[in-house]
């Protein structure tokens, strides 16, 4: 079996256990600034962590849900930092007494439990040949494992491979609300399996810290129906918890704060168990609006609008506590208490984003510092031994932080007890421009997603080198590597390659990790797979303009203009594999349009997809290859969409009924037959998201809720009026089957149907029209209790090669309409 994988060699990607100690102990030097400053609170953890047996016991159960057939082939133990050489490490070995079939052929030891799991997905992938995914974006391939007694040995000498840096950190402060919001127990314990597998030792651990604050709030006399208002429905907590938004989506029943507390003590176990260090809340400066009344000397602040159409005061405009009144401490310090009296334990590290899109109302460095203080204070007071963990987001985004601000927030914490996540690392990287954030140990993280869009995106260099440069520069500070998606369960290849670089000392060569990924996904090594995977990463996953991606396709993000607007450039400026030169140009002053992101030549992309179909009859099998086949079909798609959508505009500017008749119904139609494409694969699927809120309630009026704050999220977002869309309207857009068919045709369909009437009344396009239209629909589609299928159905290979052939294929008559400079849409 193993010899089926000739690529996966273990001479090429290990290290051997009597050269690793002193080389690896060299290359992780360059960070020991950084270590340094956290080096007492490693120390800490290390004294408070589980015990072995418990550690050895919780990764076992990972064994046995992962691959029960070989629970017996692993033998799992917890070694010291000094036998790993001073390092958290993990070692595999061939075991001792493995003597016939049923007896432990492989032994593998860590520092912790997290350890020995990121050992044996080390081991799974490099001997076996295996791949492990989130279910969603095709699971685990785990066929090419050897039957029992039959795994493949490694050198007599054993491997042993050390962490770089101490940490490996998950997790957005809004990927609770984007991808977590209605799991329950049952989910998470799959999601605690695959952290600890990648090797995550550093995750958030927010769930359920609404109960906690109801506790909290009581004692300062706050009642439970007073924070009614407060906090944000289910799938809106994350900006409740930010201060951004109050009562959007609520009130929460009393039932959400305790199931959600309980789910919280299951989720908090399971991590300590398997040697994690969870990070807890802290207090931000977040109030209700009743603490004004009940403490009307204290320093209370309203802030301004965020994103509300009208300013509207029952969602928007917070209170916020001024850091530097006392009530802020007394606050933070009961928060802290009380969670320890609930959890039992802490690790000691708390996040905390005061400023997170809330400008502080001073730019003045000694009050920014006096913030930063009476901050961390509220930390310490609660937990002598915290740590203060913040996001770097704010640094990225708001020009209000410039140098002497944040030198000042950042240095007014002492050293060690301030770690900031450079939260978008592979794109926009803070560290380089601020001296390595002045000082304070930092997080190298990868953003990659917004809003759980999807779309096949990445920057796979810069993640396979971005982290080793960070680490190697000179005084580097950097303590950790980690992903702050903002959703997840999309772009499998991003995050595989993401989770070795916990335990990369090297650059990785993409190519040839490439090569591997795709044997290794598929369960076979496949050359003309390999191909078309050389193509996406020379394209779909080498974005190098340094654009945010959020997916603004046209079908997913309707564009809100007057088709007057729009520019259509000539022929001329559309060459073939320039995606940038020619443009079509959005102008209107009035309303604001995100632009659909092209970074690569659509052609290869197509050739890829080609290839990919060909491929179909041996690899069809695999659930890991239809995602892939489904997703690519989509992406090339989604493409072909906007260039539909200006070919609908262009005949109705040269007043050609006909034309926009023929390009709206093909439009149209292509959207219908994506959503069947879509409905092949449950990770596509629409229902799962409504039918998890709904499981949630309690009753019919909670499963009204929770499927209105679902839809919501994912359609509208935030407030409208009649003739207002939500400011957010589409950032949560999903390509998923049901959705498609159900609201985003139907909506298109609509602004074509104006189009129409313009031509034919020789008038202006309606726009005010057209917007109270699709507003009513979308709003009737939140509030909406039809059902969608939480199963796939249908033939990936099939329906994909269909599309080709109807929308991409050299005889459809579609590659001159494809044509890639026109795919840009700019406002």
């Amino acid at each position: 079996m193993a010899s089926k994988f000739p690529s996966f060699s273990p001479t090429v990607t290990i290290i051997f256990f009597s050269l690793c100690c002193a080389l690896l102990f060299n290359l992780a030097h360059s960070s020991a600034i950084g270590i340094g400053y956290i080096s007492r609170l490693l120390e800490i953890q290390d004294r408070e962590r589980a015990p072995p047996y418990v550690q050895v016991a919780a990764a076992r159960g990972v064994l046995r849900r992962l691959l029960p057939s070989h629970s017996s082939s692993f033998d799992f133990q917890i070694v010291s930092k000094e036998q790993c050489g001073g390092a958290s490490c993990f070692m595999i070995k061939n075991h001792p007494s493995f003597h016939r079939r049923g007896d432990p052929q492989i032994l593998i030891s860590g520092v912790t439990g997290v350890e020995i799991l990121a050992g044996l997905h080390w081991y799974l992938k490099r001997w076996c040949g295996s791949h492990i995914s989130w279910d969603k974006t095709g699971g685990a391939q785990l066929f090419s494992v050897p039957k029992v007694g039959l795994l493949s040995r490694v050198q007599d000498a054993g491997i042993l491979v050390q962490r770089p840096v101490p940490w490996n950190y998950y997790q957005n402060a809004v990927t609770s609300s984007y991808s977590f919001a209605w799991w329950d127990w049952e989910r998470w314990e799959k999601e605690i399996d695959w952290m600890a597998l990648q090797g995550i030792n550093l995750p958030l651990a927010f769930t359920g810290q609404e109960a906690i604050w109801q506790k909290v709030f009581q004692k300062f006399n706050i009642s439970t129906s007073d924070l009614d208002d407060f906090f944000g429905g289910p799938a809106f907590l994350a900006w409740s918890r930010m201060g951004n938004l109050h009562g959007w989506g609520g009130p929460l029943p009393q039932s959400w704060f305790d199931q959600q507390l309980i789910l919280q003590k299951k989720i908090l176990v399971r991590m300590y168990e398997l040697g994690m260090t969870p990070v807890l809340p802290a207090f931000s400066g977040n109030v209700p609006a009743t603490l004004k009344t009940t403490y009307p000397s204290a320093k209370i602040t309203r802030l301004g609008n965020w994103f509300s159409v009208k300013s509207d005061p029952r969602w928007t405009c917070t209170y916020l506590l001024d850091a530097t009144d006392p009530l802020f401490v007394e606050i933070g310090r009961a928060f802290i208490e009380e969670q320890l009296k609930e959890y039992g334990r802490t690790s000691h590290i708390y996040n905390c984003d005061t400023f997170d899109e809330n400008t502080p109302p001073d730019d003045d460095p000694e009050y920014i510092s006096s913030l930063g203080v009476a901050i961390f204070r509220g930390m310490q007071s609660g937990d002598n031994d915290g740590v203060w963990l913040m996001q770097g987001w704010l640094f990225s985004y708001d020009p209000f932080w410039r140098p002497p601000q944040m030198k000042a927030l950042l240095q007014s914490v002492p050293a060690g007890r301030l770690v900031v996540l450079d939260l978008f690392a592979e794109v926009k990287p803070i560290w380089i421009t601020t001296e390595q954030f002045y000082g304070v140990p930092y997080i190298w993280c990868m953003l990659h997603n917004f809003a759980g869009n999807v779309e096949m995106y990445g920057v796979l260099d810069a993640i396979a080198s971005g982290p080793i440069d960070a680490r190697t520069s000179e005084n580097s500070t950097m303590v950790g590597v980690g992903m702050s998606m903002e959703g997840i369960e999309q772009n499998p290849i991003v995050y595989d390659l993401m989770s070795e670089m916990a335990f990369q000392h090297n650059k990785v060569d993409a190519k040839a990790w490439i090569d591997q990924y795709s044997a290794r996904r598929y369960g076979r090594s496949d050359p003309s797979i390999q191909d078309a995977w050389n193509i996406l990463y020379h394209t779909l996953y080498n974005c190098t303009d340094g654009a945010y991606d959020k997916n603004r396709d046209v079908i997913v993000s309707f564009p809100d203009v007057d088709p007057s607007f729009i520019s259509i450039p000539p022929e001329e400026c559309q060459p073939n594999e320039n995606p940038v030169a020619g443009r079509a140009v959005l102008k209107e002053i009035t309303d604001s349009f995100d632009q659909p992101h092209l970074w690569y030549s659509t052609s290869e992309v197509i050739h890829a997809l080609e290839i990919f179909i060909a491929s179909g009859d041996e690899l069809s099998e695999s659930n890991a290859y239809r995602y892939d086949l489904v997703d690519l079909t989509r992406q090339a798609l989604a493409k072909f969409a906007n260039q539909l959508f200006l070919k609908v505009i262009e005949a109705y500017q040269l007043n050609d009924a006909i034309g926009v008749a023929h390009h709206s119904q093909k439009f149209l139609g292509l959207v219908e037959d994506m959503d069947t494409l879509l409905a092949c694969h449950d990770g596509f699927l629409l229902g799962p998201w409504l039918e998890s809120a709904k499981k949630l309630a309690q009753d019919e009026e909670q499963e009204k809720q929770f499927e209105w704050n679902a839809r919501t999220q994912i359609t509208m977002w935030f407030d409208n009026t009649k003739e207002e869309a939500s400011l957010l309207r589409d950032y949560g857009n999903k390509y998923w089957s049901g959705l498609l068919r159900d609201y985003y045709g139907p909506r298109a369909a609509i602004y074509f149907k104006y189009l129409t009437q313009s031509l034919e009344e020789g008038g202006e396009f309606r726009l005010k029209d057209w917007r109270r239209e699709w507003i009513k629909l979308t709003n009737d589609w939140q509030n909406s209790r039809k059902a969608f299928p939480v199963k796939s159905g249908g033939n990936a290979l099939n329906t994909s090669r269909w599309l080709f052939d109807k929308y991409l294929g050299s005889s459809a008559d579609n590659i001159q309409s494809l044509n890639e400079a026109a795919t840009e849409i700019v406002i």
